[in-house]
């Protein structure tokens, strides 16, 4: 029993530790660019040091990695909640709203994700990773449009279901590219509704 015990508390120990350089780290890329930032600096921040960094990941690519899923992870379950079938079908529309009111729009994120997706242009294997993150994201759109049926059916002109599901993706991306620049949350939610009922409802035309 009391080894359990113990390990039960260098467990939470090390639970604690990694989310606390991942707070640490995620505030560091976000204020000097993922490109720039130490494995030294992330422990500073932290408060721990390159021995706790290496018992939980080995690179900085790995630490950020970990920050992406914890992201997609949360988007991806907005997108499942707000994409929630009510019914017999999905109520495109009333979804669209759903997502765009709930949906992560963070700059910090924002700015930290675009260091990345540069320092991923440049690394093939890091880029490979990466594209295998962000379809995680598309398939649970796919899953939730694949619903559409009936007086809800996706526009034809978008193909099919992972047309669908890569166009929402690439409407997100769009925004909150604007979203770095102007940093208006409200403004990039009210444009990321606008797209997407376009993109899904044919324009968003009334009956």
């Amino acid at each position: 029993m009391a080894v359990r015990e113990t390990t039960g508390r260098v467990t939470r120990r090390r639970v604690r530790t990694r989310a606390n350089l991942l707070d640490a780290a995620f505030a560091v890329f976000a204020a000097k660019g993922f490109g720039r930032v130490s494995i030294e600096e992330v422990c500073e921040a932290a408060g721990y040091s390159r021995g706790a960094f290496y018992s939980n990941f080995d690179s900085l690519d790995e630490l950020f990695f970990a920050l992406y899923q914890q992201r997609a992870d949360l988007i991806a379950e907005q997108v499942a909640q707000a994409l929630a079938l009510d019914g017999p079908e999905l109520d495109v529309p009333a979804s669209v709203d759903r997502v765009s009111e709930v949906l992560l729009l963070d700059v910090d994120w924002l700015l930290v994700k675009t260091d990345f997706l540069v320092h991923a242009a440049r690394d093939p294997a890091v880029a490979q990773t990466l594209l295998e993150h962000r379809e995680r994201l598309r398939r649970a759109i796919e899953e939730r449009l694949a619903r559409a049926t009936g007086p809800a059916a996706l526009p034809a002109a978008l193909g099919d279901i992972d047309g669908a599901a890569r166009a929402v993706v690439a409407a997100y991306d769009g925004v909150t590219t604007q979203l770095l620049l102007d940093k208006d949350v409200e403004r990039a939610r009210v444009w990321l509704g606008q797209l997407l009922t376009a993109l899904l409802t044919d324009g968003g035309a009334s009956e």
